[in-house]
């Protein structure tokens, strides 16, 4: 696993593209404080711009870089969802315009997977994390169902778990301006 990370981590400071395994499905991945780079993640799923992307971040002090206000009640919950979970925050600091929703908001979620976790602490800035398929296809559900169309795009593609089968995206819940969460995808 060390070579991946290494070759991922190479691909992500030079504002390249990368092809992933996370914890719930294969992602293509790029710097996620990089305009550029972010842009060519939407041209590779041929996606409207106004449809955000979800963003991994290492823990939750990564978390408060980009979300200052994270309440104890919050943490708690992300710490003990038993499934990947992305939380949509209101008011992200620190992130390009094409990261923030047109509503001021962000979907970021905390990995569980330990080469999402390892890749995350060496770069050391979140990651973006979106399905690999074109906008409107169905998701793969593993490295085999990923249509030449995306590999043939990025810059690398990591190779390990590629037998590997989760298959199911994350949980998405909101955090409302009261502290009380939406749940907006089970």
């Amino acid at each position: 696993m060390d070579i991946e990370i290494k070759n991922s981590l190479q691909a992500l400071q030079n504002n390249r593209l990368i092809l992933y395994p996370t914890d719930t499905v294969w992602g293509l991945g790029c710097d996620a404080t990089c305009e550029k780079s972010v842009s060519e993640i939407y041209k590779v799923k041929n996606r409207i711009s106004s449809k955000s992307l979800i963003i991994l971040v290492q823990d939750i002090e990564m978390l408060k870089t980009y979300i200052p206000k994270v309440s104890d009640q919050l943490i708690k919950f992300v710490n003990e969802a038993e499934k990947p979970t992305t939380v949509i925050y209101s008011n992200p600091i620190g992130l390009p315009k094409n990261m923030i929703a047109e509503d001021g908001t962000v979907a970021i979620r905390i990995p569980k997977s330990e080469f999402c976790k390892q890749l995350l602490q060496e770069f050391g800035k979140p990651i973006v994390s979106t399905s690999a398929n074109v906008s409107g296809e169905i998701t793969p559900q593993c490295f085999s169902e990923i249509s030449e169309k995306i590999i043939e795009k990025v810059d690398y593609v990591v190779n390990t778990d590629r037998d590997l089968k989760n298959g199911k995206p994350s949980t998405i819940v909101k955090l409302l301006e009261d502290g009380s969460l939406e749940i907006i995808r089970s």
